[in-house]
């Protein structure tokens, strides 16, 4: 059994790590596509999937390897995290992808702190952050159910998947929302149109709990 300090630093070290490999690899590859926007989405997205099975994989067994404040969501509502522990989570969730911003930054010798000018907002947009999280939080609750030992191969094909059919990009993550708000670079978006973002993740997140009674039952879920 896990002490909370050692989920907690889990929790802050994975969220940490997929921020540094979200905003780094989109620095990269933007450099070396030559301004074609495919290819800088290509090389930002096969990253973001490949770090997602790897953090996956080391923290899961510690934290739950949630990195993501609408995981976490959900999970308090499964009743599968205490009200604080979920609290902390969150906290160590930002905190982490806001680090994780700025030392994507130096990596780069790129001014350290940033915010972005990129804009990303609409209904198309909205639909699109929810539609992702939705897809994100089913399959990690109907992989648990069916095929525990996949999740990290889920979640990293998942989002390697909705960075291509969602308008967004799929950030499918407050705390990701948040830190790449802080970054002027070409996984960035302004910081006034995060709001918007993450209140269409959290929709999506409980809708996605709620689909879950419908495809199995409330005892298996409990069980899980």
């Amino acid at each position: 059994m896990y002490l909370a300090k050692q989920k907690y630093l889990a929790e802050f070290i994975g969220t940490f790590f997929l921020l540094v490999t979200v905003i780094g690899s989109g620095i990269m590859a933007e450099s070396l596509s030559g301004n074609i926007a495919a290819l800088s989405l290509l090389g930002n997205t096969i990253p973001t999937g490949a770090i997602l099975v790897v953090l996956i994989t080391m923290f899961g067994p510690i934290s739950g390897a949630h990195f993501n404040p609408a995981v976490t969501l959900v999970f308090i509502l499964r009743r599968e995290i205490s009200g604080l522990d979920s609290v902390v989570y969150v906290v160590m969730q930002i905190a982490g992808g806001l680090l994780g911003a700025l030392v994507a930054h130096a990596m780069f010798e790129m001014e350290i702190v940033q915010t972005s000018a990129k804009l990303r907002s609409g209904s198309a947009q909205w639909l699109s952050e929810s539609l992702a999280t939705f897809g994100l939080v089913l399959a990690i609750l109907l992989t648990l159910q069916f095929r525990k030992n996949a999740v990290a191969m889920v979640v990293g094909l998942y989002i390697t998947a909705a960075y291509w059919f969602a308008a967004s990009t799929s950030f499918a993550n407050p705390a990701v929302t948040i830190a790449r708000s802080f970054t002027d670079t070409f996984s960035g978006i302004y910081p006034f149109h995060a709001p918007a973002f993450i209140f269409s993740q959290i929709i999506g997140a409980i809708c996605a709990y709620g689909v879950c009674f419908i495809l199995i039952s409330k005892k298996d879920l409990e069980t899980v």
